[in-house]
């Protein structure tokens, strides 16, 4: 099923032909229209037409959420504020967001972009899809909702929160596309549960999910709670919102829409661009964006690309599922780890529910780490024995992953806080410790 075979099938040669016309177009368009990147191409000594091949971008200087947070709010803007017809935010949640704005241009191409994804996982004109993904300036909610709008589907707005109420909605509306963080899908299978309701009897069909790292585990738990296969969405706020990538029916990969985001990955401590099938941070450039247009922004995701032939048929190279990011990583007496390593350790385990924080302390200039992790109702009212033997068990899985000991807390069902949109899976207290001493 292919939304758009000529773009989505295109030989190799062609579609480079298409990037290399593209990336010299926006290079000359961000250079002659946004001060920042004029100063940047001149303080290298770089001029437009140094361009004239793909392999060219390795010039280019790299863009940074630092750099968008600079020039907050319209400093990246590289059209006149008419021309603006929407406008988008990150979190800021460590700083100043970083600001993206849309022309109409702009929201073609993004409803284009996930109308192409949402018929990769099976989305028609004759579904109805619920999405519970946020919408105000959080870019979730309004990319499915363009995406899903574009193929004809029934769309229902929900966007986060009203729990009870989604899982209604489903029921009586009929929903056969569910959208979701995964985090937030494992909450709603929760309180469906507790509503005395069989998610495994609703009309879904399928699931997109997206906006947090998850593991393959976890995916298999989404999957059997609903009965239905999920399929990843890549996006972020500062290159379009979803739809920079998704995934289809082969479930083995997230395709990019190559032909308006050209991707590299490098390694993060040299800058370097690394091979085919190497793990490494993503740097995406937009290669059509006339609003806010990005050169080489680096996205701080860990992931790999790969261009091996896909059963869907599609050409558009395929990029791994996200297993960390290289601001995230945590540094714990000096090893190397992300939440996600922690996270497949944990849904290894039928005793305890897919909900976990992470502590990160220093309390007396040597890093500790707990995990606290929420028991099942049953295994909680067991005996004081079979809880040590259970936090045993765990404590040992997660030093298989990661190599380090850590502390386990077994805590009660429902304690962790839940989330409606990304969960909070680190609590990292180290420079409060510090402070203290």
């Amino acid at each position: 099923m292919i939304w758009n075979e000529e773009a989505e099938c295109m030989s190799p040669d062609e579609r480079s032909d298409l990037q290399l016309e593209r990336l010299q177009k926006v290079v000359k368009q961000a250079y002659e229209n946004v001060p920042y990147y004029r100063k940047r191409f001149d303080d290298l000594g770089i001029k437009p037409d140094d361009i004239q091949k793909l392999e060219d971008i390795e010039k280019l200087p790299f863009t940074t959420k630092d750099d968008l947070r600079e020039a907050y709010p319209f400093g990246m803007f590289a059209v006149p504020q008419r021309k603006i017809v929407e406008v988008h935010t990150s979190s800021g949640t460590t700083g100043k967001p970083t600001v993206s704005g849309y022309t109409r241009k702009d929201l073609e191409v993004w409803s284009e972009v996930m109308a192409r994804g949402l018929t990769m996982f099976g989305l028609t004109e004759d579904d109805i899809i619920q999405n519970t993904h946020g919408y105000g300036l959080f870019t979730g909610g309004f990319g499915v909702h363009y995406g899903a709008q574009n193929i004809g589907a029934t769309v229902i707005p929900i966007s986060t929160g009203q729990t009870k109420r989604q899982i209604e909605i489903m029921k009586d509306f009929g929903t056969t596309v569910l959208i979701f963080t995964p985090s937030y899908g494992l909450y709603l299978a929760e309180v469906a549960e507790e509503e005395g309701v069989d998610t495994k009897k609703l009309n879904l069909k399928s699931i997109g999910f997206g906006a947090e790292m998850w593991t393959g585990e976890m995916r298999e738990e989404i999957e059997r709670r609903f009965n239905a296969p999920a399929y990843n969405i890549y996006g972020l706020t500062e290159i379009m919102g979803p739809g920079v990538a998704l995934e289809c029916e082969e479930q083995n990969g997230l395709h990019v829409m190559e032909d308006y985001f050209y991707p590299e990955i490098i390694n993060s401590e040299t800058d370097e661009t690394l091979p085919e099938g190497e793990r490494g941070e993503m740097v995406l450039t937009t290669l059509t964006r006339e609003g806010t247009p990005l050169i080489r922004f680096r996205t701080k995701d860990i992931t790999a690309l790969r261009r091996d032939k896909c059963g869907c048929g599609r050409t558009l190279a395929k990029m791994d599922r996200i297993t960390g990011r290289a601001d995230d990583m945590l540094k714990v007496k000096g090893v190397a780890l992300f939440p996600s390593q922690i996270e497949k350790a944990l849904l290894k385990m039928d005793e305890v529910e897919p909900h976990y924080q992470i502590i990160v302390t220093r309390p007396h200039h040597l890093d500790e780490l707990e995990v606290q992790v929420e028991t099942s109702p049953k295994l909680f009212s067991d005996e004081v024995k079979e809880l040590v033997a259970i936090r045993k068990k765990i404590e040992d899985y997660i030093h298989n992953e990661i190599g380090i000991r850590v502390n386990v807390t077994l805590v009660e069902p429902k304690t962790i806080p839940r989330s409606e949109g990304k969960a909070v899976r680190v609590i990292d207290k180290r420079k409060f410790d510090d402070k203290e001493d």
